[in-house]
């Protein structure tokens, strides 16, 4: 590793480093299987006073000015950016993201999202003033109202493995931005970038308390952190079945959600598209955090008269990348998080076949010496019935599904748990956004695996509740509070 590994990180609390009641656990880098460095393990009195830290710092941090609190914004964009080098270098041992991953779409989203809400415009704050000319009284009852958003309170900030910078980041920020404090619970898997997260704020003048970091293996603290009495909101991101959960024990004190939850994007790929396109676009899953991502186009719906070329052209894709050390300039494909993910995904392989479905590509492990590998794999002639045309694999895998025409393709796409993102590919635009109204999901990409970063993102179904990203974020970590008075 060319970074100095963590010795032991401690605790975020209250704006002081906390010795873990715990213990430590060890972070492992998924390419070398080395050692990154040793992550603290909170208990639950440790969670809570991080939530009582919170709520302590709400009223103090709420009432500070939107023009102050953008400056620390702003700062911390700054600092971040100034160590993106050795940032990245964390996050790509700790997660096995390749270089580029590391720099642009980990620390250098994160920056950005920081920078993104340190210029909240009046506009995405206001509500337009609402006049009733005809209350309950008449003309003569004539009352003025004022719509104003008001912050929640203490947020919980349960992040995901897959991006320990821009996932993180996407939530702080506009927390932060519309007067609540947060409780960060990063995922067990690569929490120690989040801590330098800290560390920026503290530098940039968070006033202590407005940000707390806690994290450990245990469920337990999961759990404390969703569940306390001083948490009003809990924002997640990860899978359907965890964030069940956390909906049921916020449901019964009523606490605010959002949710990002999981997806399994369908590629609707007409007979009039570019093949060209189609394929570098659904050929991301394989590279792109190594299939593991939520808006990854993992099942590809291909008209029957592109079908075999379709096919044979992401076969020979998927055969052309490198897998290997993310650390090296041609890498491609780096490994995925964890042996027992590894496990996981190798599973549903096994499990496509014994379905029907033919490999094309992949399917095995490369030969590497150590890392938790797996090629990038297609399988072809599936049908959407299957379990691995329907669960979230979450790896660089890729099913083919075949359809005769635009209303079996869209009811193929529609017949799925999940709503995430999706997307088609078509030569036509008008049809292609014709087909796009149709689906039944919170994004869809025409000709294009892209973000737009303003636009809202959130799923329909069991992929989530609520939306982000640019204004929406800042609404959704918002009260809206009617005001009245006598016209």
């Amino acid at each position: 590793m060319s970074f100095k590994a963590v010795d032991r990180q401690r605790l975020f609390v209250g704006g002081s480093w906390a010795e873990p009641d715990g213990g430590y656990y060890a972070v492992v880098d998924p390419a070398s299987e080395e050692t990154v460095g040793w992550a603290p393990e909170a208990s639950r009195d440790q969670v809570h006073a991080a939530c009582a830290a919170a709520r302590e710092a709400f009223g103090p941090w709420s009432r500070t000015s939107p023009e102050e609190r953008a400056a620390v914004l702003g700062r911390a964009a700054d600092i971040i950016r100034g160590h993106l080098v050795p940032y990245a270098e964390l996050a790509q041992a700790e997660t096995g993201a390749t270089t580029g991953t590391a720099r642009g779409m980990q620390v250098g989203v994160g920056a950005a999202r920081f920078r993104r809400y340190a210029r909240v415009e009046p506009a995405e704050w206001a509500i337009p003033p609402q006049i009733n000319e005809a209350g309950p009284m008449g003309k003569a009852g004539v009352m003025g109202a004022l719509a104003v958003r008001q912050p929640v309170g203490v947020v919980t900030c349960i992040t995901s493995y897959n991006n320990p910078w821009a996932n993180p980041a996407g939530k702080i920020a506009p927390a932060l931005a519309m007067g609540n404090t947060v409780v960060v619970k990063p995922a067990p898997q690569d929490p120690l970038s989040v801590y330098r997260m800290a560390e920026a704020l503290e530098a940039a003048g968070a006033p202590p308390g407005v940000v707390n970091v806690v994290c450990g293996r245990s469920v337990e603290v999961g759990e404390a952190a969703v569940s306390c009495p001083d948490v009003d909101m809990v924002s997640f991101t990860g899978s359907t079945a965890v964030g069940q959960r956390i909906a049921e024990v916020c449901g019964r004190d009523m606490k605010r959600q959002l949710m990002e939850l999981g997806g399994k994007g369908a590629a609707v790929v007409l007979d009039d598209a570019d093949l060209g396109s189609a394929v570098a676009g659904i050929g991301t899953t394989f590279s792109f955090y190594s299939g593991q991502i939520c808006t990854a186009p993992t099942r590809v719906l291909a008209q029957r008269g592109v079908y075999d070329r379709l096919v044979e052209q992401l076969a020979a894709y998927a055969g052309r990348l490198k897998v290997g050390d993310p650390r090296e300039r041609d890498t491609v494909v780096g490994p995925l998080i964890s042996a027992a993910h590894r496990d996981r995904v190798e599973a549903y392989v096994e499990l496509g076949r014994k379905e029907g479905a033919v490999v094309v590509a992949g399917g095995e492990r490369p030969s590497l010496d150590t890392g938790f590998y797996v090629t990038p794999t297609l399988l072809a002639d599936c049908t959407n019935d299957m379990r691995v045309a329907r669960e979230e694999i979450f790896g660089p895998v890729v099913v083919v599904i075949p359809f005769d025409d635009e209303d079996e393709g869209v009811a193929l796409a529609n017949d799925s748990d999940y709503g995430l993102i999706d997307y088609v590919w078509s030569g036509d635009v008008a049809r292609a956004f014709r087909v796009a109204r149709r689906l039944r999901a919170g994004g869809v990409g025409v000709n294009t695996v892209g973000r737009n970063m303003e636009a809202p993102f959130g799923g329909f179904k069991r992929s989530g509740v609520g939306r982000d990203v640019g204004s929406y974020a800042l609404h959704a970590y918002s009260e809206v509070q009617a005001i009245v008075w006598p016209g």
